[in-house]
């Protein structure tokens, strides 16, 4: 989704931390009574104890920041005649250059684990997902907003990607979109971000000024913040309550952060959403039964699931998901209780959805 209005927002101050640290409130105070965004339970873990912070870096200081000390910056000291390589090397040096962006995500997996439990939390209270980037980083966000709801059927008001230059820029460039703070801050104002919220920030330098602006707002509203960057200390990870750093230094051709940056980001991503909705019991195994069979391959995928997860027969599958509008949760639940898809349903409501407690709900 895209959205373009706001009133402007206030600044919050923040509060010295280190790089690593997680502050995550534990419980989110309304200022007034309000009916939660489709409200749900988990059985989550409680958010991790607070940690000493880094000083804060102020959104002013993205608009200065020079691209010639960030590493994804500088020419790659292995390739500097990429222009004269054969086909066959050219293609192993682009290959081979990728296996750091998943090394680079495997060294920050302790500060992803952070991200999705102090996510969990607030999502669970009725909050939404919100992605914040621009050019490569911000398409990569409105990418897995729009997949949670054929994959998990995660409500799509509740996920909500916000791309500098709005959705022209998701098919071509919108030059200078990027480079506007008061933008960013608009954009999230005009969603209306609350401290239910978890707003993933997302910009390969670390210093996107519409990122920047996006973060002191969603900051002042007090959403749960997640920088996620490919550079070291960079403003969004020093101003987000959890830093993600994703170290990939310089791509193959210089610059180019669609390259090892960009694949970096999208395993971040997979990695963060998917373990909130494991954690949200979307998944019973790692059978994903709680699909949208919105079209014929998904629709054979959910009598797949289902029998997979019964042992039933294909037709007393395709019975079970018939009588329950292909949810593939209470098929299974039905199936295996032997009970009907009315009281399936009451089972899987009176455990969050929960398909290994809704089994075991009546003995």
């Amino acid at each position: 989704m895209f959205h373009s209005r706001a009133p402007p927002a206030l600044a919050r101050d923040g509060k010295p931390r280190d790089d690593a640290g997680v502050t995550t409130p534990a419980k989110f105070p309304r200022s007034t009574p309000s009916t939660p965004k489709h409200a749900m339970k988990s059985n989550a873990s409680p958010t991790p104890s607070r940690a000493p912070r880094e000083t804060r870096a102020d959104a002013s200081v993205a608009a200065n920041t020079s691209t010639s000390a960030l590493g994804t910056e500088m020419p790659s000291e292995f390739h500097p005649d990429l222009d004269q390589y054969p086909v066959p090397a050219l293609v192993d040096a682009f290959i081979d250059d990728q296996i750091h962006a998943l090394m680079a995500v495997k060294a920050a997996r302790h500060r992803i684990a952070a991200a999705v439990v102090a996510a969990v939390s607030r999502i669970a209270g009725g909050g939404r997902l919100v992605y914040v980037g621009a050019g490569t980083s911000g398409r990569l966000g409105i990418l897995d907003s729009v997949e949670l709801y054929p994959t998990f059927s995660w409500p799509k008001d509740r996920a909500l990607g916000l791309l500098a230059g709005g959705q022209q820029a998701m098919f071509q460039s919108v030059e200078g979109a990027e480079d506007s703070l008061e933008q960013g801050r608009l954009d999230v104002a005009a969603v209306n971000v609350d401290e239910r919220d978890v707003v993933i920030l997302l910009a390969a330098s670390g210093a996107t000024p519409y990122v920047m602006g996006a973060l002191e707002t969603a900051r002042a509203a007090g959403a749960l913040t997640i920088g996620i960057a490919n550079n070291p200390a960079a403003p969004v990870t020093l101003g987000a309550e959890i830093a993600i750093t994703i170290n990939t230094g310089s791509e193959v051709i210089s610059g180019s952060t669609r390259l090892k940056a960009g694949t970096s980001q999208k395993i971040v991503l997979n990695t963060l959403s998917s373990a909130i909705m494991v954690r949200l019991n979307k998944v019973y195994g790692n059978l994903m039964v709680d699909l949208q069979p919105s079209n014929a391959k998904l629709m054979r995928r959910a009598v797949s699931l289902t029998m997979r997860a019964t042992g039933a027969s294909e037709d007393a599958a395709r019975i079970a998901l018939t009588a329950c509008n292909f949810q593939v949760k209470v098929a299974i639940v039905a199936i295996l209780e032997k009970i009907g898809v009315d009281e399936a349903q009451a089972r899987l409501a009176a455990t969050q959805g929960n398909v290994r407690a809704a089994l075991l709900h009546s003995r």
